[in-house]
């Protein structure tokens, strides 16, 4: 059986708001988001820095609630300082076969990381994305978008 690591929630587009050297390793994130996102404390996730471009993997643990922590401790704390934006990102290792119709959630946050909204991504069968009959991020079927862009109706 092939498995393949499936991104099953992110925080995306978050404001660093600490990053603490002396602290032992993680990211420590608002449990709010957490449970939006659907990351349990304690799983590893990759760490994106949008600002930076620097990307490293650590664990998660969970701050304090509804403050809007995300702070980068221990040896992750050099690559991101406190304003920077960042993704973070869990993954589960995931049998191909039932990989299509598994749901991918991204939450969006503000400067302040509020919670202004929470997607979720249906992941199409192959057939479905050969068939033009998968949808695109913004929701149109690809068919549709194949046949505007080539002029046909």
């Amino acid at each position: 059986m092939q498995t393949v690591p499936f991104m099953y929630g992110k925080i995306h587009r978050c404001t660093v708001t600490g990053a603490d050297l002396d602290y032992v390793g993680s990211v420590t994130v608002d449990p709010l988001l957490l449970i939006a996102a659907r990351i349990h404390p304690y799983v590893q996730v990759d760490v994106v820095n949008i600002t930076g471009g620097a990307r490293l993997q650590t664990y998660v643990i969970p701050g304090i609630c509804g403050k809007g922590e995300i702070c980068l401790n221990g040896a992750a704390a050099h690559c991101f300082k406190r304003g920077d934006l960042a993704i973070i990102m869990a993954y589960s290792q995931i049998s191909v076969d039932i990989l299509p119709q598994q749901i991918s959630r991204s939450v969006l946050v503000d400067s302040a990381n509020r919670i202004i909204d929470v997607r979720e991504y249906r992941v199409p069968s192959l057939d479905e994305l050969a068939n033009g009959n998968a949808e695109s991020r913004s929701g149109e079927r690809y068919a549709d978008i194949i046949k505007s862009a080539s002029g046909t109706t």
